[in-house]
């Protein structure tokens, strides 16, 4: 709760930062003695020399990116930047994600809000992670070229964070400490979705009695008779223009 007013209180990556660094503190005063048995071993072998390069490479394009793309003020090398810098920040899954997309590519005028919401939308109707929305983004500034290009730099910090901490995560996470940083660190996350819940989602797509009444009728379909998110976001759709038409 207090991570979800934290975020809606101060928008943006600084509120997304404060709170998470927030769970962990106090997962990390709070909750020990609380862990469990972590599973065995990730049997993947890097040596710490390559880690520690991944890991550099991933801090200095986090620092020199935003440098390059202001100096260059050329549109690939900004969709990079945005996008990297979004990719840096997942914790928790893709939705967490979804202002800080948001802040990168509509206020500037790259892509309009109404296509902004509908991309999202419909990214909830396929299968695979959230962040392939970030393709759909790039089409609609650039092409398939932006695509692509936005799809490999949304999801390299990944890449390079997974490979630099592989040497040092099995002594991580049997640290007893460690464990009760990231359980609050799970905890925050849920206040983030919360905070995606209500702004973009809630404040962009429920504007009356209606548009409340058909979403709580998606989630009753979606919960209960469990139907297949494809169908209940095409349904949403066709009601949704309906409604518009009236």
């Amino acid at each position: 709760a207090a991570a979800a007013v934290a975020v809606l209180a101060w928008p943006g990556t600084p509120g997304q930062m404060l709170a998470i660094v927030m769970g962990g503190i106090l997962g990390w005063l709070l909750l020990a003695g609380q862990t469990n048995e972590p599973p065995s071993s990730l049997g993947m072998a890097v040596s710490r020399r390559t880690a520690v390069l991944f890991l550099a490479l991933f801090g200095l394009l986090l620092i020199t990116l935003p440098v390059a793309a202001k100096l260059t003020g050329g549109l690939p090398l900004a969709l990079v930047d945005s996008f990297y810098r979004s990719g840096s920040l997942v914790f928790g899954g893709g939705h967490v994600i979804l202002p800080l997309l948001q802040s990168e590519v509509v206020p500037p005028g790259w892509v309009h809000k109404d296509i902004f919401m509908a991309g999202y939308g419909a990214a909830q109707a396929v299968p695979g992670p959230l962040l392939t929305f970030s393709a759909y983004l790039g089409a609609m500034i650039g092409g398939l070229p932006a695509a692509a290009l936005c799809l490999v730099a949304v999801f390299l910090p990944s890449f390079l964070l997974v490979i630099g901490v592989l040497p040092f995560w099995d002594a991580l996470r049997r640290h007893a400490k460690a464990q009760s940083a990231m359980a609050g660190v799970n905890a925050a996350v849920v206040g983030l979705l919360l905070a995606a819940l209500y702004d973009p989602v809630w404040t962009s797509a429920i504007h009356g009695p209606a548009d409340f009444a058909l979403a709580v009728a998606a989630f009753a379909v979606l919960t209960l008779w469990q139907a297949p998110p494809w169908l209940v976001v095409i349904a949403c759709g066709l009601a949704g223009a309906a409604l518009g038409a009236i």
